[in-house]
């Protein structure tokens, strides 16, 4: 059984350290703000100009002046603070943002992302991704392990235009928790899903993938 992205977004809050400060992409990666432990001091940084991030709000709580990157609305939790999107660059670009996880629709053996541009689409722009890969002195992806027609989006090497190289050690998928071992250009196994087995993770992973001798189920 794959993850919810609801489960996926638990899975990374729980890894989060104590004191630290946080962005959160576009898509999956905003679901981790509703999902950070009871008790945890984390800042979640918004790169369109918020620090101290909530969870989504109530129907009660919607305030249309409250957004993240992703235009969605939010909550702001005690001692945020809200300022120019130059701003918020500065924080990242200075590597003062603890970790970032980001979506992306392509990753490699050799720790690239690709998260910006699919050929034919519209494009807006690459966002902050590109900034976030070279500033965060953490950095985790969430996608989905395979796309709509059930090919590898964990592959030998990207095929869309990157958005950093060498950058991604970390992937939560719906099937799995991987490493990405730079050196020896392979992924490794370290969680699967619940009712995912070792062999369906590596029969849809492209690039080359070792099955962790530790490896062991999600606790979800």
């Amino acid at each position: 059984m794959s993850l919810t992205r609801e489960q996926m977004a638990m899975r990374v809050a729980r890894t989060i350290e104590d004191g630290s400060y946080v962005n959160l992409g576009i898509g999956i990666p905003t679901l981790v703000a509703n999902y950070i432990p009871e008790g945890r001091e984390v800042m979640l940084q918004s790169e369109n100009g918020l620090l101290g991030m909530g969870p989504f709000p109530t129907e009660d709580e919607v305030d249309a002046d409250y957004i993240n990157a992703g235009k969605q609305t939010i909550t702001t939790v005690n001692g945020s603070s809200i300022f120019s999107s130059a701003e918020s660059f500065a924080m990242i670009r200075g590597g003062h943002v603890d970790m970032t996880a980001l979506g992306a629709f392509e990753v490699d053996v050799n720790g690239n992302i690709a998260s910006w541009m699919v050929p034919g689409k519209l494009i807006k722009g690459m966002g902050g991704s590109m900034d976030l890969v070279a500033g965060a002195k953490n950095i985790v992806c969430m996608m989905t392990h395979t796309d709509k027609e059930g090919n590898s989006k964990l592959l030998k090497q990207c095929k869309l235009p990157l958005t950093g190289a060498g950058c991604i050690r970390r992937v939560l998928t719906d099937l799995a928790f991987v490493e990405i071992d730079i050196e020896n250009s392979r992924y490794i196994l370290r969680e699967t899903a619940p009712g995912v087995s070792p062999d369906e993770v590596v029969s849809k992973t492209e690039g080359e993938m070792i099955v962790a001798d530790d490896v062991r189920e999600m606790d979800v």
